[in-house]
């Protein structure tokens, strides 16, 4: 069977990338560093809770975008603001609905399973209302999104 994991380009932080990630997300490994035979190019493979990564360093100035992102399901609003202040520190940036960029331009989601819960509720009269708080934040506050579908 084919192995699928995300492959980030970087132009010379690819080290520190993994450092900065590692650091977050506790239950992470370093796989493997390679040095390649051009000075520039070096790989290294990491686990972020059990999802393989692979960076490499490659000269790369095409920036990141939207059109790829890691999601962090999160489980309540502490591990919310947790995710959400360890990825934004640094540099990072924030996007609208729970979206951001961390200081390497990487964009992440953190995503309550309560948003998901909520906007997916088959009243969607309600589901529409959490929807519509939820156009209104950066980072994701579960309590107002409750307050939303409570109306």
């Amino acid at each position: 069977m084919p192995k699928i994991f995300p492959h980030l380009w970087f132009q010379n932080q690819a080290e520190e990338a993994m450092e900065f990630y590692m650091s977050v997300f506790k239950d992470s490994k370093v796989l493997s560093s390679t040095s390649l035979p051009d000075p520039e190019l070096s790989v290294v493979r990491f686990e972020l809770a059990k999802l393989p990564v692979v960076a490499l360093n490659a000269n790369s100035h095409v920036p990141y975008n939207e059109a790829f992102s890691f999601l962090v399901e999160t489980q309540d609003q502490a591990e919310t603001d947790y995710y959400w202040n360890a990825l934004t520190a640094g540099g990072g940036k924030e996007q609208p609905c729970g979206w951001l960029t961390d200081k390497f331009g990487v964009y992440w989601q953190v995503t309550p399973t309560a948003l998901l819960r909520l906007i997916t509720d088959p009243d969607r009269e309600k589901a529409g209302r959490v929807l519509q708080a939820m156009y209104r934040m950066k980072k994701i506050v579960i309590a107002d999104l409750e307050a939303a579908y409570a109306g």
